[in-house]
């Protein structure tokens, strides 16, 4: 149960987002950020530049990067791939941890292929993506998509198998008849909460994967962060680090606002 601990919760047991409704959250993380950058700018002071660039100098480079156009344009280069890797993971994901789940059939059959693929990173395909797709966005949206995969399927599977028996026997009773029917009316909305908490995850751990989709030189804010960090530019590759951030915060608000009213039925 939900305690007053400041007003993290709705009435649905979901934290609302960034608390820009509620005066003390919204002062608390303001004061958190500040005490954040604060700090920082104190350490820089005792480092050189090339080693911890101070927020100020970060700022100046990132609204260079901004001004000029080639932040915007890596940006874009990145969402081309971000978008169709993070769908494809997530869909198959969910499907496949909804069918695997449900059916123990299907269960067994796949389940020393899933032990033999999951320990395997998205890094480790680089090869087959250049292989199989080029040095092209489809490259890139496969590495993300692997990794956009296992989150999801791991957690849709957890929460489809902890669905209580006893809601599938109450589906019966009510007339619930086949598997289909009885995913879609029983099990989907039971399952729910645990599906979406692990779709928020995964769009957070496709936006990290930009990163390592990019490293065999397809454009996007990935690359540019490998060439400010070869060339020894901390203050460049920080401040395409917070493009990333800033574009996790944006897609985890949007989706938190999506998942409280799907789950509006909780409270």
């Amino acid at each position: 149960m939900a305690t007053d601990t400041g007003g993290k919760f709705d009435g649905s047991g979901l934290r609302t987002g960034l608390g820009l409704d509620d005066p003390r959250r919204l002062f608390r993380g303001t004061a958190g950020l500040i005490g954040f950058v604060a700090l920082w700018y104190l350490v820089s002071l005792t480092q050189p530049a090339i080693v911890l660039p101070s927020p100020v100098a970060v700022a100046a480079e990132f609204r260079g990067q901004l001004v000029s156009g080639t932040m915007l344009e890596a940006l874009a280069s990145s969402v081309r791939h971000w978008v169709p890797g993070t769908i494809a993971g997530t869909g198959l994901g969910v499907g496949a941890g909804v069918a695997f789940a449900w059916s123990g059939l299907l269960d067994d059959v796949t389940a020393p292929l899933v032990r033999v693929l999951r320990p395997v990173p998205p890094l480790a395909l680089i090869g087959f993506a250049i292989a199989w797709f080029g040095l092209n966005h489809a490259g890139a949206a496969f590495i993300i998509a692997v990794g956009g995969f296992w989150i999801n399927f791991y957690a849709t599977y957890g929460a489809v198998e902890g669905v209580s028996e006893d809601l599938v026997d109450v589906g019966r009773t009510l007339g619930v008849r086949g598997d289909l029917d009885m995913i879609r009316s029983v099990v989907l909305p039971a399952s729910l909460p645990g599906i979406t908490t692990g779709i928020r995850t995964g769009l957070g751990r496709c936006w990290m994967l930009v990163i390592a989709a990019e490293i065999f030189s397809v454009p996007g804010v990935g690359r540019e962060i490998l060439r400010a960090s070869n060339n020894l530019r901390v203050d460049r590759a920080i401040a395409y680090i917070l493009v990333l951030s800033l574009m996790y915060l944006v897609v985890d608000v949007a989706f938190r606002a999506v998942q409280r009213r799907v789950l509006a039925w909780q409270a």
